[in-house]
């Protein structure tokens, strides 16, 4: 009777919520800062695209670290050590003016995504949620990040209108700072279950790779960090570049922009805004029906729609129809991938296990990105990374199949 009366909108929720927006509103920015940094320093689109590639895997290798610091010292520390590490590469990127440093210092954001994001906040709030709303509710926190996206990439080009790439850096370091006030609600439960508080987080961890089903999750979350950091990266460049600056149908116009740059940031905005209702969707469907075949018909989904706007001419039209419609499947994958975890595994590891699975989506972001630039600085365009990232989308709609979505239990 207890379980139908708990509340889905926790404090726990709300204030994972904040932190994640925030923190994700600045994250989905770095795309638009590439074409002003490679300009003003005279760099090649690979010395910049490298370095996002650096942030994202180190977020990839932050985020287990961050989980198992959070379950041995407490939430609310991880996330404060996050946020310092993000504010600090922030303020000394600002300063970087060779591509390696700038590639070093990222390092350190990556470190800072790690400990505001994903990983540690989905965590709390599945231990904060009661069975009957843990789907749901990180969808809705994943939702969250997707709010962030919303934002982040039309403020940036507004701050850029007026102010130094850099100064946006050091306004972007003290918003991530003042997330911290929304960590008195972030007051979770240790899990309960006997079944999770046997064994130790060593034997947990080896239960889970002994386990085909966990290899198969982390294959499996591979491209959708490969075509999420690639889009982030370079779609608003690759809009740029291929719209041209001539717009004879009056599209820009029409949804109210003025030049192919403004676009691109507003397709990643639409991607965000529609992944809002994607992802609670998502979560909303996960507590209902089979987590993994979701996942296969989300992944499916992304590569016909990634597949039909090569194939088309890229219009302002195009542009706005592919967003709405990627931005529907974005991070639609996180909750399910996250609750897959927490279902088969428990929750007393959910933070460390996931981590390491989301180590698997990083390399994607790294290759995603960096790849991204490599291809564009050899061939002068993105066609070959684009139908990279198509395949690999369909290899994780075919891996999630053979996961057998039964908890593991505990060996006597």
């Amino acid at each position: 009777m207890t379980e139908t009366r708990t509340p889905l909108f926790t404090p726990v929720l709300v204030g994972g919520c904040i932190i994640i927006m925030i923190g994700f509103a600045i994250r989905a920015s770095f795309g638009v800062f590439q074409i002003p940094i490679a300009e003003e320093f005279g760099w090649l689109r690979t010395e910049f695209s490298f370095a996002i590639a650096i942030q994202n895997l180190a977020w990839g290798i932050g985020q287990p670290i961050f989980g198992a610091l959070a379950e041995k010292f407490g939430d609310r520390r991880a996330i404060i050590v996050g946020a310092l590490f993000y504010a600090t590469g922030l303020v000394l990127s600002s300063y970087a003016v060779t591509p390696g440093a700038h590639q070093w210092l990222e390092i350190l954001v990556g470190f800072g995504v790690a400990g505001t994001g994903f990983g540690v906040i989905l965590a709390v709030v599945g231990r904060a949620a009661s069975d009957k709303n843990r789907s749901v509710a990180m969808g809705i926190a994943t939702a969250a990040g997707s709010a962030g996206q919303v934002i982040g990439a039309p403020f940036a080009e507004f701050l850029l209108g007026f102010m130094q790439w850099q100064q946006v850096f050091m306004v972007f370091a003290a918003l991530i700072l003042l997330a911290l006030f929304a960590l008195p609600m972030m007051r979770s439960p240790q899990p309960v279950s006997r079944t999770e508080l046997e064994g130790s987080m060593g034997q947990n961890l080896l239960k889970a790779f002994r386990d085909p089903s966990y290899s198969l999750i982390f294959f499996g979350f591979f491209s959708c960090g490969y075509q999420l950091a690639f889009i982030t990266a370079h779609f608003p460049a690759f809009v740029t570049e291929m719209c041209g600056a001539i717009d004879p149908s009056g599209t820009l116009a029409a949804i109210g922009v003025s030049t192919t740059s403004s676009l691109g940031a507003l397709a990643i905005s639409l991607i965000g805004l529609t992944n809002i209702a994607g992802t609670i969707f998502a979560g909303w469907l996960g507590n209902r029906y089979s987590r993994k075949y979701l996942l296969a018909g989300i992944y499916t989904g992304r590569t016909l729609i990634a597949a039909a706007f090569i194939l088309m001419p890229i219009t302002p039209t195009s542009v706005v129809l592919f967003s709405f419609a990627m931005g529907s499947l974005w991070l639609a994958t996180v909750p399910l991938t996250a609750g897959l975890v927490a279902h088969i595994y428990g929750l007393r590891n959910m933070g460390t296990l996931y981590g390491i699975v989301f180590f698997s989506h990083q390399l994607g972001s790294f290759l995603g990105v960096w790849l991204g630039g490599r291809m564009y600085d050899i061939y002068g365009d993105y066609t070959a990374v684009w139908w990279v990232g198509v395949g690999v989308g369909e290899f994780s709609a075919i891996v999630h199949l053979p996961v057998r979505e039964k908890p593991l239990t505990v060996a006597a």
